[in-house]
Order: C-alpha cells, then sequence, then structure tokens
C-alpha cells in the first residue's frame, strides 16, 4: 500500500523545476504527449515575466510521496532527495474574470497527476482551499491559466495527437477529477479537416454577402507587426465578450504572446476582414509546431532545438487558433470567407490537415456551420466547477 501523498506549495526555484519536470516524467512513454520547451513553460510560470500576473496571482502546489524503497528508513533520513513528485496543480486567483463576469470563481490548472485518487484530492483540495481564503465559491479548472490559454480536459479522441497550444492527458484524468467532486461546466469541441477547398455553393453565398457589405479581406502585414498587433487589440476583447468563460485581455497580455508567436507566424495565415478601410474581424491560424517539438523528447532547448527546426520545415498540419467579428458583422460571410482565405492560403503552402476550434458546446451555430464546411468533430475537452 502506498503511503498518503504530501502537498506543499512551491517555495523555491529548485521546487519549480520539479514543477516543471513533472509531466515529461509521467508522460515519457505515451506516443502521442507531446513535450513542450521547458523554458516556455518557465515564461509562462514566471509571475515577474508572464504579464497575467500583473492582475491576477497564482500558488503553485506539488504532491510528493516518499520514494520507492524509502518509507521504512527514519524520519532524520528522510531528506528532500528521498521524495518524489507524484502531483502538481497551480490554483489561480484572477479579479478580472469575476469582475467581468459577476461570480466568484477560482480556478485550478496546470494539473498532473498519477493514477491515484488520493494524490488527486489532497492536490485538488490543496487549491480549493487556496481559492476558498480568496473569497471564492466555485472552482474551476483546468485553465492554465484562463481560457485564453490552454484550457479543458481531454475526455475524448485520445487515439490523435494534441494541436499547438492544446492539452493532452492519459483518460484517467477524468476519472480522478470527477471522483474529487467535481462536475460538467462545459465542453469543447474540436474539429479537424483534410479538405483541399470549401464546399463551393457556401463560398458563393459568403462572397454574394460580403459584396454586398463591401467587406474585403488581405493578409497579415509582417513588416508592420506592432501596427497590425494594434488592429487586433480593437477586435479581440469585443469580438469574444459575449463567450461563456472569457477573460479580457490586457494590453500587455496580447502584447506578450504576439512576441512570443511573431517568429512563427506566416503572414498569409493571419487575415484581417475589413469594411471602408476599417479592421472588423481577423482569423489566425499557426502552423502545428507540435510535430517538431515531439521530436524533441527532454523538452530541453539544447540540443533539441536543431532537430526541432528541421522537424519544422515539414510540418503539414495548421491549427486555426482565432476567428472573430465584430457583433455587427456576424452572419455576413466574413467568417467563412476567412476560413476560406486560411484553407486556400494553407494548401498552397503545403498544409493538408487543419483544425479548428475549440468550440463551446452550446454554440451549435459555429458548430452547424463548421459541419457545412466540411469539418468534422475529432476531440472533447471538458473544463470542470466543484461548489466550495
Amino acid at each position: 500500500m502506498s503511503s498518503s501523498p504530501v502537498v506543499r506549495p512551491v517555495e523555491s526555484a529548485a521546487d519549480l523545476e520539479r514543477f516543471i519536470a513533472l509531466p515529461y516524467q509521467l508522460h515519457r512513454d505515451d506516443p502521442l504527449w507531446v513535450p513542450q520547451l521547458r523554458m516556455d513553460v518557465r515564461t509562462l510560470l514566471s509571475k515577474s515575466k508572464n504579464p497575467f500576473f500583473d492582475r491576477a496571482n497564482a500558488e503553485y502546489f506539488v504532491a510528493e510521496r516518499p520514494a520507492t524503497g524509502t518509507s521504512s528508513l527514519p524520519q532524520a533520513k528522510r531528506d528532500s532527495a528521498t521524495y518524489e513528485v507524484v502531483g502538481r496543480v497551480a490554483a489561480i486567483h484572477n479579479p478580472v474574470h469575476n469582475k467581468f463576469h459577476q461570480d466568484t470563481v477560482g480556478f485550478f490548472g496546470f494539473f498532473e497527476c498519477v493514477d491515484d485518487q488520493a494524490v488527486a484530492d489532497a492536490l485538488l483540495d490543496a487549491a480549493a482551499t487556496w481559492v476558498g481564503q480568496r473569497e471564492a465559491t466555485v472552482l474551476r479548472g483546468p485553465t492554465s491559466f484562463s481560457t485564453n490559454d490552454e484550457c479543458g480536459v481531454l475526455i475524448e479522441g485520445f487515439d490523435t495527437p494534441p494541436t499547438i497550444l492544446n492539452p493532452h492527458n492519459p483518460p484517467y484524468y477524468q476519472a480522478l477529477i470527477e471522483n474529487a467532486g467535481f462536475t460538467k461546466a462545459k465542453d469543447l469541441y474540436q474539429y479537424e479537416t483534410v479538405n483541399p477547398e470549401m464546399p463551393d455553393r457556401l463560398l458563393r453565398g459568403a462572397r454574394l454577402i460580403a459584396e454586398r457589405k463591401n467587406i474585403t479581406l488581405r493578409a497579415l502585414n509582417k513588416k508592420r507587426f506592432d501596427e497590425e498587433v494594434e488592429l487586433i487589440k480593437k477586435v479581440y476583447n469585443n469580438a469574444w465578450e459575449a463567450n461563456w468563460g472569457f477573460v479580457p485581455m490586457s494590453d500587455a497580455e496580447i502584447d506578450h504572446l504576439a512576441k512570443q508567436l511573431k517568429p512563427v507566424v506566416v503572414p498569409d495565415l493571419v487575415v484581417f476582414a475589413e469594411r471602408e478601410g476599417e479592421v472588423i474581424g481577423f482569423a489566425a491560424a499557426l502552423p502545428d509546431l507540435n510535430v517538431a517539438l515531439k521530436t524533441n523528447p527532454s523538452g530541453r532547448l539544447f540540443p533539441g532545438i536543431i532537430k526541432i527546426l528541421l522537424a519544422a520545415r515539414k510540418v503539414t498540419r495548421i491549427r486555426i487558433l482565432l476567428l472573430g467579428l465584430l457583433k455587427e458583422y456576424r452572419k455576413t460571410g466574413a467568417d467563412a470567407l476567412m476560413y476560406h482565405w486560411i484553407w486556400e492560403k494553407g494548401y498552397a503552402l503545403g498544409h493538408r490537415w487543419a483544425e479548428a476550434g475549440w468550440i463551446l458546446d452550446d454554440n451549435p451555430a459555429m458548430s452547424n456551420a463548421l459541419e457545412r464546411m466540411g469539418f468534422n468533430r475529432y476531440k472533447t475537452l471538458r473544463l470542470y466547477d466543484r461548489a466550495l
């Protein structure tokens, strides 16, 4: 019988490295799991580098147990080196979310755990206690850190690899979370297509409506990247504000994300919809760099960067990460035109597979539109709530 886990907060740089290292150990035998670059994870978690922490806070916890063969040692001989990390979680307090939605929700994220209910319970209880001390009445997750980031637990679609900025986890995570007292809050659907082009009848209809509304499209101009980011800022929060769980991003957060993504942005895969010279919407797709990251199982920059760069040249998959329009321009055909733009440009660049999503399970209009365009639902992520 295994010993009870001890959950404690991350208090040192060494603790943080152990927090970061867990998934590389836990999932190394999963052929579909994709190791992210540890330096990127470190930046994401950094309270001094990630502008998320300008307006929010988090506490990181690890669950430990005596390493195999050490449980019988006298307490005096058990030091940190004899303990192994068997789980981790972040407890997140986001006042921006609570003010925007007029609720009292705390979050958990970065959840990783061995298949042991006692460990999962201890971790999630620690997160619940921490957010409860900050007046939260509900614990929701996983969001790492918000719905603007990687979120959800994979519950369907375990036979295919995750795309860039999406989670992948063992099937047992669903049972661990549900057995800890959580119930479904929302499901997030992901769609795929291998079709070389959109159905012609949809494209003709979208073009006709867009012409009547005087809507035109153009690609991102990378030479004036900073100015293009400013245009995105004008649209982003307005286009998504009605979505369940949406959290407005600050200018600093958008700037930070843009800086991170700039090296991998392909101008033809970012499209702006304009009317009379004003941006009314945009869509962005990224090459699925998870294909390249998969070649570097350690997640360390050196010597893995050489393999990653070589593999990146051969990526034939894209993820349509964002597509949004100002409210008054929805149902104008601009969304279908932007999908077609990415479809056409992506195919010309050699991409033969695309993912769109995620889409909330209570957004049938968007799901139906994707299916009419030839997408098929192939993965489901789930967000959970637990009353405190």
